[in-house]
């Protein structure tokens, strides 16, 4: 089993790089695990207190869980991955069956700051992508998906998404062996990683 992480900025085009190789490697062969599914459960906090969350901090991550789980996977056995909602910040009642195969990615912002996580991967990824592409990106989502407004999205960013991502996300480019900027629309640079992974799977 080759067990890759992929970190970089949110915003920066991760979930689209970890697409775009599962879907052009054969069927059944890449598992993905994501960090984003291992926030912390704050269901019983006051919805005062789930607001002020900071959900770009690595105290926001349920660690000792993803890593547990990355184990298990390692082990051959298939894990129960939570299900995240950020509307709530808390987990839902099901969960998603994830199964040991050939290639298991673990993407998110900070996959690559845990050492204990980094000592169980084969090979390391940043995606490096400009910080207004990536406040565009997050500024669209949030407001369409999770339900937040412009002024929201703007505080947030610049109270805690901006200084996190410069104090734990950015830092952890130096872990990476291989950097894909550009994220998603960086073609070449994903055919030549997915042509990488398939060839160090195979091997395994």
């Amino acid at each position: 089993m080759t067990i890759i992480g992929v970190a970089g900025g949110t915003g920066s085009g991760k979930t689209t790089v970890v697409s775009k190789i599962a879907e052009s490697l054969p069927p059944h062969y890449v598992s993905v695990v994501a960090l984003d599914a291992y926030y912390k459960d704050e269901s019983k906090a006051t919805p005062e207190e789930r607001k002020s969350i900071n959900v770009d901090h690595p105290d926001a991550f349920d660690w000792p869980l993803l890593i547990a789980h990355v184990r298990e996977l390692k082990s051959g056995r298939a894990i129960e991955m939570p299900v995240y909602s950020y509307a709530e910040f808390s987990r839902l009642p099901q969960t998603v069956c994830v199964e040991p195969r050939p290639v298991v990615i673990v993407e998110g912002i900070m996959v690559l700051l845990n050492a204990e996580l980094r000592r169980m991967m084969d090979m390391k990824i940043f995606v490096d992508t400009d910080s207004d592409e990536r406040f565009i990106r997050n500024l669209q989502r949030d407001v369409i998906e999770r339900g937040r407004t412009v002024d929201m999205v703007i505080d947030r960013y610049l109270s805690m998404k901006k200084p996190m991502h410069e104090q734990f996300i950015e830092p952890t480019k130096k872990y990476a062996d291989i950097i894909i900027p550009q994220g998603g629309e960086n073609n070449i640079g994903i055919d030549i990683l997915r042509k990488y992974i398939e060839g160090i799977a195979n091997k395994g």
